[in-house]
């Protein structure tokens, strides 16, 4: 068999009669090949592309006019439509703005009248739609149907439409409706900012009034003391730090942290902050908290902003270590305290005070700091006096530096931010929590909002699953619009 290199030229591959006489009827060759007047002709049956091209030329050689053909479905065309051009025109004269154009043609420059049906004079000569059931079909094949419109955006659903029909709203519709698309709102990535702007939390009036605890994530590798956890504990007026390597992440873990790391030598701190993991909301947790009469508060699930000291002193201390620690990084555990004592040694950028000199009242000594060799005794009868009034001042200026920090960062992290508000009974989606392949789903729901514990935090319960509640926040909600026509 000869292959399609070895064949002769043609002027146009389209019009190949190689290609038309697998579609040949069962007419004989010579009565294809030739009429009456024995010239040779084209096949009679012909090829799709053939088809094609024709129909093109069709339309541009009668732009001004719109016939039933080309209204009607066309296979090629992959427009599927489930009106006729009958009903298009019963509709129109049901219509009150349409009838009232058809009764007085004349005074609209705009309109033309075409085998009884109404038509906008365009770019694109498009027949008007009524309003109501015609629209919303036609919305729903440019925008659902894989086929015409496949859930793409406004403006390539509004060109498609617009070269095929015209409404007034159409621009306003299109948009309503393709945010109330719930399976656009599930699957489509979002652009922008997420929304809700910044809601600090208020510094405490002082030291050891408001802790964070939390842990680390897994230290990769193992070190040689066989350590793969780091917990920590952050004093949110001072920011001075407590951090100890440990085995694993359990509860019993954290009890004995609390006990020997922090109650032991710097006392009970008044509130205590953790995430919701279950080594913090254990019995065994809460009856330590219990004992010893402080507060225990949680942060929103999935929301770690909540417990954002802890996550900004975890990602400071990973560099440091990775940069102090072996070849192997087996030793990070011994790096530690060298990471920990540094950072509450340092000036802080929120407070612009040293957390060492805000726990203890005094300047640290660092180990290359020069010592005299004569020491001296001396007592001062209002040293506590003082001293109290000295860590009273630094606590106010650290107070006042970090709300102005926060106003500042507030005011650049609420730059091109939307806030959007919910109230009891809203629908909504929520953000899947975890996304293992591509083409997952991004949203889940429907959700209704049952529950407002915070202008930011909601207690949401499924639609079809009423057993299902979440605890969530505005940063992983998408409103569902209702549809309007």
């Amino acid at each position: 068999m000869p292959d399609y290199l070895s064949r002769s030229p043609v002027d146009d591959a389209e019009e190949d009669s190689d290609e038309t006489t697998h579609l040949i009827s069962k007419s004989t060759q010579t009565d294809i090949l030739y009429n009456n007047e024995n010239s040779p002709i084209i096949a009679a049956v012909e090829t799709r592309a053939m088809k094609f091209r024709n129909k093109t030329l069709h339309d541009i050689a009668n732009t001004t006019e719109l016939t039933s053909d080309s209204l009607n479905t066309s296979t090629e065309e992959n427009c599927t439509t489930s009106f006729s051009i009958e009903e298009l025109i019963q509709a129109q004269q049901n219509d009150n703005y349409a009838k009232n154009i058809l009764n007085n043609i004349k005074k609209y420059k705009n309109y033309i009248v075409k085998d009884n049906l109404l038509i906008r004079r365009l770019n694109h000569p498009a027949p008007y739609v009524p309003q109501g059931d015609l629209r919303r079909t036609i919305l729903q094949i440019y925008h659902d149907t894989a086929a015409n419109g496949a859930h793409f955006g406004r403006n390539k659903t509004l060109h498609k439409i617009k070269q095929r029909y015209f409404w007034p709203s159409m621009y306003k519709d299109i948009e309503n409706y393709i945010k109330s698309c719930v399976p656009c709102a599930q699957f489509n990535p979002r652009r922008q900012k997420t929304p809700g702007t910044l809601r600090p939390i208020k510094p405490p009036e002082g030291v050891w009034q408001l802790a964070a605890m939390g842990f680390h994530r897994p230290i990769t590798p193992t070190s040689q003391r066989g350590n793969k956890y780091i917990i920590s504990l952050t004093d949110v007026l001072s920011k001075f730090v407590v951090t100890k390597a440990v085995r694993d992440n359990t509860a019993q873990t954290a009890v004995r942290f609390l006990k020997e790391d922090i109650i032991s030598k710097f006392g009970t701190p008044r509130c205590i902050l953790t995430d919701n993991g279950t080594h913090f909301t254990s019995t065994l947790m809460n009856d330590l908290i219990k004992q010893i009469g402080a507060t225990h508060l949680y942060s929103t699930p999935y929301h770690p902003q909540t417990n954002g000291q802890v996550e900004r002193y975890n990602s400071t201390i990973d560099a440091k270590i990775a940069a102090l620690s072996n070849f192997k990084k087996t030793d990070c555990d011994d790096q530690l305290p060298f990471v920990t004592f540094n950072y509450n040694a340092s000036i802080h950028s929120s407070t612009k005070q040293i957390p060492f000199e805000m726990m203890y009242g005094r300047l640290p000594v660092l180990p290359f700091d020069y010592q005299d060799t004569n020491v001296t005794f001396s007592y001062d009868s209002e040293h506590a006096k003082k001293l109290r009034q000295f860590l009273s001042k630094l606590n106010e200026q650290a107070k006042t530096n970090i709300i102005k920090n926060q106003e500042r960062y507030k005011q650049r992290y609420d730059i091109n931010r939307s806030d959007p508000t919910y109230n009891i009974g809203d629908l909504v989606l929520v953000k899947t929590l975890n996304i293992r392949y591509k083409f997952d789903i991004r949203y889940e729901g429907p959700f209704r909002i049952i529950q407002t514990i915070t202008p930011k935090t909601f207690i949401v319960q499924h639609v079809k699953k009423p057993t299902l509640f979440r605890q969530v926040t505005t940063d992983v909600l998408l409103p569902i619009f209702e549809r309007i026509y």
